[in-house]
């Protein structure tokens, strides 16, 4: 079970895989404003949890967790020591795939009350029940799941060929990508005590430490103009169209993201830490090797990635905000002022109705069937969209599990990334939804493709909106915008996964200071944002606030990777349209059951190939160049 967020800048990424509470939906309110300009009172749906479980205290839940309970130490009892001699029998293809078949009903029913827990929780991270409920959950989980650590361990130590042949059976052969996939990690798996003994100190060891750090962002508060203010109101305020409110927004980060830098560098300290004794034992040779395994995509690949998008700084975000910088009429922008709106220029909050149509018809131009599969999330309470105190932050979709379906939660505060939010999160939900029939063990789909939908989703709209642009005005707002999405989400995240490779890195050889990390992070700063961007003082301390680096490790390529292969999926779409939103949902319905070569060799891309990555690259560089083009005229 996995959860796919936004990527920091494009707003606040969620910090925990979280929702909200459970019941019937409860509308609250936001003031956005009609396309006539006045004011209007808008209802914003919060999700309906009752599809998994009617509340905390539901009957059903705790018979759940007492049948997963009984479900695990039965299938211990039913396998544990004895793959071996099954796969020696006649009979093995069969009864070795009804033994694959019911570790697979378990896992959803363990899925589906893990969702519920930390979909509650999310709802409100400061509320102590939550909390508790929420840990409780995990511990309860934790305690059973521990039965069926040796189903995987035992499956990697059987014969090859053996396993093979028993795969000709249509039974265990079904599951094929499932192993496949799973005899890739074979040379890193541990003996079964040590696996244990991993598996039953997570609660206590990565999952607490990043629960404290969940709750922690959750709680502070931000002085801003005499207002005390969440984590998720602050950042919004460095998107005003003032630079009065975003220079305050931004050293209200600054100063309470310096009183906290201890406490964060503690938590980052010992998850690297944490991360180290783990990747040691099991002998990966890199610090982001486990990711790498994890998404299925080979390090010389997303090496040459990271190398092109760093060689192609200079003439992307340098270039871009040099030119932004022109426009305010600076020589330099305030490190506030990245993502400010352009100056002189009129917006407006934009409805929860209007982003609703807005998105679903920019997907029903592609393909009815992503439109259809989108309005249900609008029409059955999938979706949690208000702002709420304690409510986790940013934005994310939960796949939860087959037999169910996916939630999104927002942040929605009516402006137009928030848009582009809600198409990226559908385009989630709609490759969660197709990808649901592979089975909760190959559904999963690993993160560098899985960011390609939620991508491909904000394309759409994107493209939709900038067909409807009736003014060269307008075109240039569209045209800023989605530059600076792209580099926040190629050059940004490319930072981000080079200011980790440092951090982890440098973590081998003892603990990091405050100062060290704030010295790492202002150094690739610099390096990608170019000299057109002031990093001044008090933005050392940054990198505190993005969740990615404590809850998972180096899973920001992922959005590069994404974007990149939507720039060039895009590119074959507008050669040959014809027959491409059929491919393209094919692809999706695959979920995690074909490597990425197999699953672009339809529209004639292979990652592999160095030059894949520049023709993402190069849609930017136009569109940059489109925009120097509107200043001179």
């Amino acid at each position: 079970m996995s959860l796919h967020r936004r990527p920091a800048d494009l707003p606040f990424p969620a910090a925990a895989p979280a929702g909200a509470a459970s019941g019937a939906a409860h509308p609250a309110v936001v003031r956005a404003a009609s396309a006539g300009g006045a004011a209007v009172s808008e209802q914003l749906p919060e999700w309906n949890l009752s599809d998994l479980y009617s509340g905390m205290d539901a009957p059903e839940l705790e018979a759940d967790l007492i049948k997963a309970d009984i479900e695990c130490k039965g299938f211990e009892e039913a396998y544990k020591g004895k793959l071996a001699g099954i796969l020696a029998s006649p009979e093995a293809g069969a009864t070795l795939g009804a033994a694959v078949r019911r570790y697979e009903e378990i896992d959803d029913l363990l899925g589906r009350i893990a969702s519920y827990g930390s979909l509650v929780y999310a709802g409100d991270t400061s509320d102590a029940a939550r909390a508790k409920f929420y840990g409780d959950i995990q511990e309860r989980l934790t305690d059973a799941s521990t039965h069926l650590l040796f189903f995987t361990l035992e499956l990697n130590r059987l014969d090859d060929a053996a396993l093979e042949a028993a795969m000709a059976v249509p039974a265990l052969g079904h599951y094929r990508p499932w192993i496949e996939d799973l005899r890739k990690d074979k040379p890193y798996q541990l003996d079964d005590k040590v696996e244990q003994l991993f598996h039953e100190k997570a609660t206590t060891s990565r999952s607490a430490w990043s629960r404290l750090f969940d709750e922690t962002i959750s709680s502070l508060r931000f002085s801003v103009n005499g207002q005390e203010l969440a984590i998720e109101p602050t950042l919004n305020q460095m998107q005003d169209p003032k630079e009065e409110v975003r220079r305050a927004a931004g050293l209200a980060l600054a100063d309470t993201f310096s009183k906290n830098v201890r406490l964060f560098s503690l938590v980052t300290n010992t998850l690297a830490k944490d991360k180290e004794i783990s990747d040691r034992w099991r002998g990966f040779p890199d610090v982001a090797s486990s990711r790498h395994l994890a998404n299925r995509v080979e390090q010389e690949v997303v090496d040459a990635m990271v190398a092109a998008i760093r060689a192609a700084y200079p003439r992307l975000s340098h270039r871009y905000y040099a030119l932004k910088a022109r426009w305010f009429g600076k020589d330099k922008l305030e490190f506030w002022d990245r993502n400010a709106p352009l100056p002189k220029v009129i917006t407006r909050d934009i409805g929860w109705g209007e982003a609703k149509d807005t998105v679903l018809s920019a997907y029903g131009a592609f393909s009815p069937r992503m439109a259809e599969i989108a309005g249900v999330f609008f029409d059955k309470d999938w979706i949690d969209a208000p702002t709420r105190p304690g409510k986790s932050p940013g934005a994310f979709a939960h796949p939860t599990v087959p037999s169910a379906h996916p939630f999104v939660l927002l942040n929605y505060q009516g402006k137009p990334r928030d848009v582009m939010t809600l198409a990226h999160e559908l385009g989630h939900g709609v490759h969660q939804v197709l990808a649901a029939r592979q089975g909760a063990l190959m559904a999963p789909t690993p993160l560098t493709l899985a960011e390609t939908a939620s991508v491909f989703g904000e394309m759409l709209t994107f493209r939709r909106l900038l067909d409807k642009a009736e003014t060269a005005q307008a075109r240039k707002i569209m045209l800023a915008q989605k530059v600076e999405d792209m580099i926040n989400t190629v050059v940004r995240q490319t930072a981000f996964y080079t200011f980790e490779r440092h951090v982890h890195t440098e973590r081998r050889k003892g603990e990091l200071t405050s100062e060290v990390l704030g010295e790492i992070w202002m150094k690739v700063q610099s390096e990608s944002l170019g000299p057109a961007i002031n990093l001044g003082a008090g933005y050392e301390t940054f990198w505190t606030y993005i969740p990615h680096f404590i809850h998972s490790p180096f899973y920001v390529y992922a959005y590069a990777f994404g974007d990149c292969l939507v720039n060039s999926l895009y590119a074959v779409y507008e050669k040959a349209a014809d027959g491409f939103a059929e491919r393209y949902l094919q692809m999706l319905s695959a979920g995690g059951t074909k490597h990425h070569s197999e699953l672009l060799a339809p529209f004639g891309l292979d990652a592999r190939d160095p030059a894949f990555w520049q023709t993402g690259l190069s849609l930017i560089d136009r569109m940059i160049t489109e925009l120097e083009g509107m200043e001179a005229a």
